[in-house]
């Protein structure tokens, strides 16, 4: 078990204890075991302790993986990218966190719409991905889960946004610098190969 593996499954541990225990010195040990996490986070992570601790203080309840959505957009054999505002310029697939209360056609189609100003309609679940196994970087304090969708462009006019600093359409042997943050070449050329066969993959 690496330390990204052990921080997390310390952090979920502290706050499923901190849901469920009633015993105040139980309590006490799961705060201070939440502290310990942020620890081992901060180690391998370039955030301090208490910026993770401040991010995890929103979460409550069992912990459960984050999900990140991502849409997956053709015009004439072209992919839709949108250039990503916090990292430099670099582009990605149009996408974000869900929000509770949606589903996930509803999150993903929402997402584009703010990034770039399309409005899609999802048809086909492409990939359902653990992003600590595909190997996308840099190192997150949180467990992530990323879900591929097909998605028809069906109106709206392509445009810089709050959320997106514009879009275009890129072939597949022509991708720009990616924000591999959020996705990296291969997930990409994989998407192409998954809609061409029908097919959908996960983990």
């Amino acid at each position: 078990m690496n330390w990204l593996e052990l921080g997390r499954e310390l952090s979920a541990l502290a706050q499923s204890g901190l849901h469920y225990g009633k015993d105040v010195y139980d309590r006490e040990r799961y705060q201070r075991l939440k502290e310990l996490a942020a620890e081992v986070l901060s180690a391998g992570a370039d955030l301090e302790p208490e910026t993770i601790l401040e991010w995890k203080q929103a979460e409550f309840g069992y912990a459960t993986p984050k999900v990140d959505v991502r849409a997956f957009c053709l015009r004439e054999g072209k992919v839709l990218l949108v250039r990503e505002n916090l990292d430099e310029g670099r582009w990605t697939l149009p996408g974000g966190w869900a929000d509770v209360n949606e589903s996930p056609s509803q999150a993903v189609e929402r997402e584009v719409e703010e990034e770039c100003g399309l409005t899609v309609e999802a048809r086909r679940l492409l990939a359902f991905w653990d992003r600590e196994r595909q190997g996308n970087p840099p190192p997150y304090p949180f467990h992530i889960w990323k879900v591929f969708f097909h998605c028809e462009i069906t109106g709206g006019e392509a445009r810089k946004t709050l959320e997106g600093g514009g879009c275009d359409f890129f072939a597949r042997d022509e991708l720009p610098e990616l924000s591999a943050a959020r996705v990296i070449p291969s997930q990409i050329e994989r998407c192409f190969d998954l809609l061409e066969s029908g097919r959908t993959d996960f983990d």
